[in-house]
């Protein structure tokens, strides 16, 4: 008998790993609260394995997994399910506790919004984090690692390091965009041509092509209007100050701490001169801190 495979949410990411799911001839059942999924929310609890991509945002007031818990309590008592939503590290194992009906696991997605249906089919990593050492989670982790798309690297390992995986990787590459614009506005006013730097830069095994160009147009290229730059998205902005938070509460407001918030003074400066994703850093900071009146603390 054929596994029914669940997904709950079908934003970008639970669209595009649902789609890659049938693409393998997986029984799948889709439950969101848009049409026209919404009617399948009985239909989740047929699912032996779940996979919950709901939004978990960071907000002025603080992470918010709240989406995340209306999940879970669509699901059978039972069921395998695994958490592709970013949430801070020790959210799977606290969330245990609190559904020990259901077998929570978190596998971090690392899809890319320009190419997330081919990352979903072709992923370079399979992470499974379980929050406890026993043989049923063993057991129920090899066969959600069974079901997925065969990856280069697979590990099954505990739920936080699973977790952290997932922040540390964004928060490097938001870091990776800021030093990006710093390198590109110091070899600019030097009087090089930043380009040619670029292009250098990027056969270093050790860097890479990715997140190098801090320039981005919109609209006309020749446009300084249409310029934006800055680490955005619907991830970057969100995650780093998560991150920055967590960091504060587990270590202490020390140099690093403030480093990190410099580097987010820094970047939101980038986004709010070049008019790009407002609206997110909005949703994160709140107007005080976008307008300037209330500094981050």
């Amino acid at each position: 008998m054929q596994t029914n495979i669940g997904f709950i949410g079908q934003g970008w990411i639970g669209k595009h790993y649902a789609d890659d799911f049938e693409n393998r001839a997986y029984s799948v059942v889709r439950y969101s609260l848009e049409e026209p999924y919404i009617q399948n929310r009985d239909k989740i609890k047929d699912c032996e394995i779940v996979f919950v991509a709901v939004p978990t945002p960071t907000t002025a007031t603080g992470f918010s997994y709240e989406p995340v818990i209306d999940a879970l309590k669509v699901v059978a008592d039972g069921s395998t399910v695994v958490i592709k939503s970013t949430i801070l590290p020790g959210t799977t194992s606290e969330l245990q506790e609190k559904f020990s009906n259901l077998y929570l696991m978190h596998s971090p997605e690392f899809l890319r919004e320009a190419t997330a249906a081919y990352d979903a089919s072709f992923p370079d990593r399979n992470i499974i984090g379980i929050p406890k050492e026993t043989d049923d989670f063993k057991l129920r982790a090899d066969k959600v690692m069974a079901v997925l798309p065969k990856a280069n690297y697979q590990s099954i390992v505990p739920a936080l390091e699973a977790e952290l995986v997932k922040y540390i990787g964004n928060c490097f590459l938001y870091s990776k965009v800021v030093m990006m614009n710093t390198f590109h506005d110091m070899v600019t006013a030097s009087g090089a041509n930043w380009e040619l730097v670029r292009e250098a830069i990027t056969k270093d095994t050790r860097i890479g092509d990715s997140h190098t160009e801090p320039i981005h147009h919109s609209g006309h290229v020749n446009s300084k209007e249409g310029i934006k730059r800055g680490a955005g998205g619907h991830c970057f902005i969100k995650d780093f100050e998560a991150f920055r938070r967590f960091y504060a509460d587990k270590v202490g407001r020390d140099k690093a701490h403030e480093m990190l918030t410099r580097m987010i003074d820094y970047n939101n400066h980038l986004l709010i001169s070049t008019q790009k994703d407002i609206d997110l850093l909005e949703g994160v900071y709140g107007k005080e801190v976008i307008n300037g009146d209330k500094p981050l603390e």
